[in-house]
């Protein structure tokens, strides 16, 4: 199992206004593509500009095949520009990860 974990980092004041574009432009083609993320969270503590989510693959290949579909898709396309026109995004960290060796998913 690999895990791509992402952070996002919005402009202060602008996280609420990004969620909703990517709710209505970005949650469906992603999740058409990616399936559903095993974590999708607002900040509760710490940053209140922040946002992550995290994604389950099978391994590499399975990330580099799923993340080919989606940015091949036009609805997924779409919400790049309609998200890179908002301007609401300051940072984006992403990190895989693997489970530790006594953990089962």
């Amino acid at each position: 199992m690999l895990y791509d974990h992402r952070t996002y980092t919005c402009r202060p004041g602008t996280i609420k206004k990004h969620l909703e574009l990517y709710r209505e432009h970005g949650w469906e083609p992603q999740t058409r593509n990616l399936g559903k993320p095993v974590l999708y969270a607002m900040t509760e503590t710490g940053d209140p500009n922040s946002y992550v989510h995290v994604w389950a693959y099978e391994d590499a290949a399975d990330r580099a095949k799923k993340r080919a579909a989606m940015q091949a898709d036009p609805d997924w396309q779409n919400y790049l520009k309609v998200s890179a026109e908002a301007g609401y995004l300051e940072k984006q960290q992403n990190k895989l990860l693997i489970p530790a060796p006594f953990f089962e998913p």
